[in-house]
């Protein structure tokens, strides 16, 4: 008897649905896990996901491989709308082989990720992945090795984003690590490259695998991932919230929201928020929310390098991205973690057209052998060069110090800010007036009757000839000195005026950063 084409049809979406089955989705369950499928429909907008490859198989052979055949092959992938807008996605399902990628599983991945290519929309990868599939061997290592290519090829074409909902190590790790943003859960999410018991035979180090590849150990001192969540459901939801920021693709303009925040809204707040004592910490975060749109500002990299701010937020319902110093962390002092952190984000907005905000408080680079033998030197020229290399939208407040390299590094005039603007506050100058004039008067100070006084007198005398924004504004390497109450007023305004910028870079292949 023929077997009805529309029943068997039906068969086998049910079948492909299942996953690994009933048995493995209720363990992925009872960790705490939703399955592929759950999470898709999570993530995107209700009934707005396609699902292509769906009765796609392995071809292996090897150790009874032929014996055991899912459809779809442990990986769930399509296109579906997110808010309205078109994203690709891909699942992985760790109810089939562990998750694990075999030499399909790689060329399902690859045909989507070329698809968001040629259509122009993100590309965000939910992964959930023992690594690659040991039995297809050399095949399914050429298979990440084609995801990888795809990622590199893709990268400043379209925005790439990945959670990471489970295991990823090996090999796996490196294509989260070419996206452009990385989610992880607490307590579920690790990424390493070599596990806990390959470190213990090695190097004789015993670390659990939450201590080697944890959310908290890639947020807070690593460094490769920038946001960390409680659940999966919260993590899903906030990759939702990061593409309202970001353009389609590299050729489109970011999203711009209707808001009722007043453009010529003013903060008398501001006016008394940065203390008048220059050593005095006080929190920029403050000032960032009471100058963008309200509620609108999304901070990335929220744990790491904090003596650093960055983020996303929205001017008159545009775009920005945030590069602003934090005092309240090493005085707002750069480092090697906060230069890579901003630099790598700075080339992400350049890439995406998404104009920058900076926010300078920064009394220098942090002395110490510890940085200078880390390289501070290169890694400092990586922000350096982030920041010169852009051609998208600049601008810059210095709200207090802005001291030696430092000031040039954080987006300068010298280095095509478009527009920038200063608070009286702002002290200007090669160093900090205690040094400036331990070096200066060092042998006046040392041959006067009483040292203390007239060091005391020739800081303030240095202070007020050097430590101010009035020789900067004179010399016009800032365009104003404003009322900081004023500063949404200013920043909207320029930015309205900067949106048909055109400036392009010298013809090349690419340049050669300092990495």
């Amino acid at each position: 008897m023929t077997t009805n084409p529309i029943a068997e049809l039906r068969r086998r979406h049910l079948e492909a649905e299942l996953g690994g089955g009933e048995d493995r989705i209720r363990k992925q369950h009872e960790r705490g896990k939703l399955t592929a499928r759950e999470r898709i429909a999570r993530l995107v907008d209700p009934g707005s996901f396609v699902e292509l490859d769906k009765f796609v198989t392995h071809r292996s052979t090897n150790f009874g491989l032929d014996g055991e055949v899912y459809l779809g092959d442990g990986v769930v992938c399509g296109y579906a709308t997110i808010q309205g807008r078109r994203v690709v996605v891909f699942s992985q399902d760790f109810t089939v082989f562990g998750g694990s990628l075999s030499e399909t599983y790689a060329q399902k991945i690859v045909k989507i990720m070329d698809l968001a290519v040629e259509t122009g929309c993100p590309v965000i990868g939910l992964n959930d992945s023992g690594g690659a599939r040991i039995q297809e061997g050399v095949q399914s290592l050429a298979g990440y090795a084609d995801i990888f290519l795809k990622n590199v090829l893709s990268s400043g074409v379209v925005p790439q984003i990945s959670a990471i909902l489970g295991p990823c190590a090996g090999g796996a790790v490196y294509s989260p690590a070419i996206t452009d943003f990385v989610f992880m859960v607490d307590m579920m999410s690790h990424m390493f490259i070599t596990g806990p018991e390959v470190i213990k035979a090695v190097t004789k180090e015993s670390v659990t695998k939450e201590e080697l590849g944890g959310a908290h150990t890639h947020n807070e001192i690593s460094g490769v991932a920038h946001f960390l969540t409680e659940t999966e459901e919260e993590c899903l939801d906030s990759i939702r919230t990061l593409l309202s920021y970001l353009p389609q693709n590299n050729r489109e303009l970011p999203p711009r929201i209707p808001t009722t925040d007043s453009p010529e809204r003013r903060d008398e707040n501001l006016n008394t928020l940065i203390p008048a004592e220059p050593n005095q910490p006080y929190d920029i975060k403050e000032l960032l929310v009471r100058v963008m749109d309200e509620g609108s500002f999304f901070e990335v990299q929220e744990r790491f390098a904090q003596n650093i701010v960055i983020g996303f937020a929205r001017l008159n319902g545009a775009s920005v991205g945030i590069v602003a110093n934090q005092p309240q962390v090493l005085a707002g002092c750069l480092d090697i973690d906060a230069s890579v952190k901003a630099a790598r984000f700075v080339r992400f907005c350049d890439a995406f057209q998404i104009p920058i905000v900076t926010f300078v408080d920064v009394p220098g680079f942090l002395p110490g052998t510890k940085q200078e033998f880390g390289g501070i030197i290169r890694h400092g020229a990586k922000l350096l060069y982030a920041f010169a290399e852009a051609t998208v939208p600049k601008l810059t407040v210095i709200c207090r110090k802005a001291y030696g390299g430092a000031y040039d590094v954080m987006s300068s005039k010298h280095i095509r800010s478009d527009i920038n603007l200063a608070y009286p506050s702002a002290e200007v100058a090669v160093m900090g007036p205690d040094g400036a004039v331990n070096i200066i008067f060092r042998e006046k100070i040392a041959q006067s009757s009483d040292p203390a006084a007239e060091h005391k007198k020739l800081v303030s005398q240095y202070r007020e000839q050097f430590a101010n924004p009035w020789t900067v504004a004179s010399l016009g390497y800032v365009d104003a000195v404003i009322e900081p109450a004023d500063t949404r007023l200013h920043l909207v305004r320029a930015l309205e005026f900067l949106r048909g910028k055109k400036q392009s870079n010298l013809p090349r292949k690419h340049g050669n950063i300092p990495l």
